[in-house]
């Protein structure tokens, strides 16, 4: 028997286009993305749909667009009768995942990633601070690695997304130099990632700081499934837990990882990816393989996929 898991994507899955085919085809779909457009008072569909890449890659845009398309492809899922028991997102895709949850509205989260985006992109001013995966690295070799270069530069681990991918995060100086010690130690590479500020680092604690003063305007409410923190890899168990870690979030390692290795000793052994791109299945299939879990993936990103998944699912989808 399936027990199921929906994971959502982060920022860095975006792409031109994303979400087109879903509002073309699904009412319910449609309605998300000028749900957005209204609240936003900003043509987010465009910026998705046809808008150009600088414009779509500026992370106060980008947050709102991959939330919107998500729960727009989700909106079709749903509307097949495929539901979850568990749930996570990467990084900004907590939030999707908390609206799935229902521990805030569309609304709101829309409003809230907006402003996260924002404070997260003015917290460093660019050019001082960079991120890096680490692949193919034990989790005690790259904080050997770190633990060499710490004296002169920030460098904190980002993100543990699977056994075989960690990211890194802080000064630019600092991802150079822990870049080199790693491959001392065994890296296969280290790939310098194209983005704006050194998210989940401590550099971005006033951000979160910030984000909380946001949060506080904001009703949350009791989750109606089990959602599963990056900031621990465990369940949030009521509406109180949200902020802080949504605050802790921002400046705090992602631990991807443990989230999925938590919910598979949970027994969940079905993970279906909604959003744009496909990075979280490659990550869920990578750490079954490692604890010995046989499990299912499926992605929501196309027209196609859906149809792949809804096909796959047949008789126990009630309608």
């Amino acid at each position: 028997m399936r027990k199921v898991a929906f994971i959502f994507p982060g920022q860095g899955s975006q792409y031109v286009g994303m979400g087109k085919d879903f509002y073309e085809a699904f009412p319910e779909s449609k309605q998300v993305f000028e749900e957005a457009n209204e609240c936003l008072k900003m043509n987010i569909r465009d910026i998705c749909f046809q808008g150009r890449d600088e414009e779509l890659i500026r992370t106060e845009n980008t947050q709102p667009a991959i939330l919107a398309t998500s729960i727009a492809m989700m909106k079709a899922l749903e509307k097949e009768g495929i539901d979850c028991e568990f749930t996570a997102g990467l990084s900004l895709g907590e939030y999707t995942a908390l609206v799935k949850s229902e521990g805030v509205g569309f609304r709101d989260a829309l409003w809230l990633v907006r402003v996260r985006g924002k404070l997260m992109q003015e917290a460093v001013p660019e050019g001082i601070g960079g991120m890096a995966a680490i692949l193919g690295l034990s989790r005690e070799k790259m904080l050997m690695a770190i633990e060499k270069v710490k004296d002169h530069n920030i460098v904190e681990v980002a993100n543990y997304n699977s056994p075989e991918q960690i990211v890194i995060s802080g000064e630019k100086e600092g991802i150079q130099l822990a870049c080199q010690e790693a491959i001392k130690l065994g890296a296969k590479k280290a790939v310098p990632l194209p983005v704006s500020a050194p998210f989940h680092s401590s550099l971005l604690k006033p951000a979160g700081e910030r984000l909380k003063e946001e949060l506080d305007k904001v009703k949350l409410w009791d989750l109606n499934k089990n959602l599963v923190s990056n900031v621990d890899g465990k369940p949030v168990t009521c509406k109180e837990e949200i902020k802080e870690k949504l605050v802790n979030q921002v400046s705090s390692s992602v631990l991807w990882q443990d989230s999925i290795e938590f919910m598979m000793k949970e027994g969940v052994n079905t993970f279906i990816e909604i959003g744009p791109g496909k990075t979280l299945t490659s990550f869920v299939k990578r750490i079954g393989k490692s604890i010995d879990k046989p499990v299912e993936t499926f992605n929501v990103n196309s027209i196609e996929t859906l149809k792949k998944t809804i096909d796959s699912f047949g008789k126990e989808v009630t309608n």
